[in-house]
């Protein structure tokens, strides 16, 4: 399934911790699920969506470059630098996430009194309403909104929160939370001129949340093995979710049909997106 995904030439990226058991050491140790999304239905894109794990014993930058080997488009991501070095070594370009960066503001307003941080949200959320009234338009009219309406907003950003940087403390929170999209912030205007590019990479963060939530109840995985395994079965219960289709229904009726000697060269009729009822929209 992946490699279907990746024929695409625009993709979400995104990562998150897998406990692995090492009985050599008498314990877990920690390895990674990378996750791989494509997600078309903000702008009318025809492809389904799908999302693919892929299971990984560290999260070195050589990862990244050998899963997306001979990957070319856009690569939506957060702040991890694997993904940059992936970007200068092959024929990606980076788009990075708006929600990370809103994130470290909203994380400072929270705490007490932040103007700084306050007026950064403001700025931001001036973003967003404009995505949320563009959602499910055509690429040529989400670019051509954004450049008459998010450009001015962006445009006037970086200056201030430059200004704003050379008045805080270089070793605070809200420092560090204004260097963060300073230094991305070439990958952070690229939404602007293309019109199916999101704002942020949250279809891949809400795909590998469940991720996450089920670490608790799954404890490990039992060897690199199973962390395989374990991505195998996220990727097809994941993108069945991405489609509307049932995860136990579509599982239950795949495995019957392999029972029953499926083709394999008919893979792709059991592919989740093959299940999927009815013409989906966009997710908001």
């Amino acid at each position: 399934m992946f490699d279907r995904l990746k024929a695409s030439d625009k993709l979400f990226a995104d990562e998150t911790t897998a406990p692995v058991l090492d009985p050599g050491r008498g314990r877990t140790k920690t390895g990674q699920l990378f996750a791989y999304a494509r997600d078309d239905r903000p702008w009318g894109g025809i492809d389904p969506p799908g999302v693919a794990y892929l299971y990984a014993p560290d999260r070195k930058a050589e990862q990244p470059l050998r899963h997306l080997q001979g990957f070319v488009g856009i690569l939506q991501v957060d702040g991890y630098a694997g993904y940059k070095v992936l970007a200068e070594r092959n024929a990606v370009s980076l788009a990075f996430c708006w929600s990370h960066v809103r994130r470290r503001f909203y994380e400072l307003a929270q705490s007490g009194p932040a103007p700084i941080a306050t007026e950064a949200l403001a700025r931001i959320a001036e973003l967003y309403k404009i995505e949320s009234e563009i959602r499910g338009r055509s690429p040529e009219e989400r670019r051509t909104a954004r450049q008459e309406r998010s450009r001015p907003i962006i445009d006037a950003f970086e200056p201030w929160l430059r200004g704003k940087l050379a008045l805080v403390s270089q070793k605070s929170k809200l420092a560090e939370a204004i260097r963060y999209p300073l230094s991305r912030w070439a990958g952070l205007g690229r939404f602007l001129d293309d019109g199916r590019v999101e704002i942020d990479s949250n279809v891949v963060e809400r795909s590998i949340r469940p991720i996450a939530l089920n670490r608790k109840n799954a404890l490990f995985a039992g060897s690199d093995g199973g962390g395989e395994h374990w991505a195998t079965i996220a990727s097809l219960i994941e993108t069945a979710k991405l489609n509307g289709v049932d995860p136990f229904a579509y599982l239950a009726d795949v495995i019957t049909r392999i029972v029953a000697g499926h083709p394999q060269n008919q893979i792709d009729d059991l592919l989740p997106w093959a299940y999927a009822p009815a013409p989906l929209k966009a997710v908001a």
